[in-house]
């Protein structure tokens, strides 16, 4: 079985929040690797998985970074998959703003999908929905799990509607 995406990460530090695009991967039944690499403390590692990737068949990359989060630009620069960026408040992150912006902010001609401070979840989803243009068997397991989504929504309010106080009205 050959991975459709790609996982990295800056460090295992990253671990905790990159897990969750794993977790999502994994629920949809979509192969996947995993590795930690360093755009600054492994720059030649990073070239050559970034370039191999596509033979591989990965067909989409999520890069997870803190603080200065050059991870997911420069492996943008380096292939022409997608890649879809996550901001991770990290212990050195300038309250997680300097990963966001290191992300978003990229030059004309790099994008980077970016989602939100340490939403590793939604990359996930994302990835899947990118895969799923050109997969029917992924679009029904995006289709369900957004069905999900909205029961938990409706299983929530029937939760709040036990909930009495002496002024709530139902």
């Amino acid at each position: 079985m050959k991975p459709l995406v790609s996982i990295i990460m800056g460090s295992t530090s990253d671990l905790p929040v990159m897990e969750e695009a794993a977790k999502v991967l994994n629920e949809l039944r979509i192969p996947f690797e995993i590795n930690a690499l360093s755009a600054h403390r492994t720059p030649d590692k990073v070239a050559d998985f970034a370039k191999s990737a596509c033979d591989r068949g990965v067909r989409v990359m999520i890069a997870g970074a803190g603080g200065a989060a050059h991870l997911p630009g420069v492996i943008a620069a380096l292939t022409t998959l997608p890649v879809i960026g996550v901001p991770i408040k990290a212990s050195i992150s300038i309250d997680g703003w300097d990963s966001i912006l290191s992300i978003l902010q990229m030059p004309p001609g790099i994008p980077v999908a970016t989602v939100g401070l340490d939403a590793a979840r939604n990359a996930g989803i994302l990835a899947a929905q990118i895969l799923a243009t050109g997969d029917p068997e992924i679009m029904e397991k995006v289709k369900n799990l957004k069905a999900g989504l909205a029961d938990k929504i409706v299983q929530a309010n029937e939760e709040l509607k036990k909930i009495k106080y002496e002024y709530k009205v139902d």
